[in-house]
């Protein structure tokens, strides 16, 4: 019975903070950072490139990676320190929704943060590569908001239909939207269709 916590920057405050609420205390938690060296693997071939490889010593991708790795470990040992309690590390390569997913193949949880658009809601509030964790995941997801979720104009989430043809109005909790007039306003207890 393992959680994952997925670690990255800027979010892994709110996931490890999610994993201190949720995770039982008999199960054994992970912290997960995916490494995706494409950015040290551009530096070596832009290096070869552009001065040859008659210079190994100056090829800045290897120094590419040994700042990563240290900064991984210091990421790694802050959220372990949040955290509380004994876990287990996990550095991986690879591309980064793919390992994750892989990753989490045996777990029961695995905890993650939005890293989309922070002042929106929706599916812009997911990057590329969670969203792709969130559709493939082979187990339940945490989704977490790494501030504050925002807030609607009216502090409620309504829903916009769009769909050709149809002009259709959709009322939740006494609030309609327009669709056509990108507009909300206060309605009756109906809903609209035409």
């Amino acid at each position: 019975m393992s959680v994952i916590v997925w670690i990255t920057e800027g979010t892994w405050p709110a996931c490890v903070d999610a994993a201190i609420d949720r995770a039982a205390p008999e199960e054994d938690l992970v912290l997960l950072y995916v490494h995706d060296d494409t950015v040290a693997e551009t530096a070596h071939g832009a290096f070869a490139g552009l001065l040859g490889r008659g210079h190994p010593e100056r090829d800045p991708g290897r120094r590419m990676e040994q700042l990563a790795e240290s900064a991984v470990q210091d990421l790694l040992a802050a959220a372990e320190e949040r955290l509380g309690r004994p876990s287990r590390r996990l550095l991986a390569h690879g591309p980064t929704e793919r390992t994750v997913v892989e990753a989490a193949t045996d777990a029961n949880l695995l905890i993650c943060a939005r890293d989309g658009g922070p002042t929106r809601l929706g599916p812009h509030s997911l990057g590329h590569a969670t969203r792709f964790v969130v559709d493939h995941a082979p187990c339940p997801v945490l989704l977490v908001w790494p501030r504050n979720a925002p807030r609607t104009r009216t502090g409620r989430i309504i829903p916009r239909l769009h769909h050709p043809g149809i002009a259709c109005d959709l009322q939740l909790d006494g609030l309609q939207t327009d669709p056509a007039k990108d507009r909300v306003g206060r309605t009756g207890s109906t809903m609209a269709k035409s």
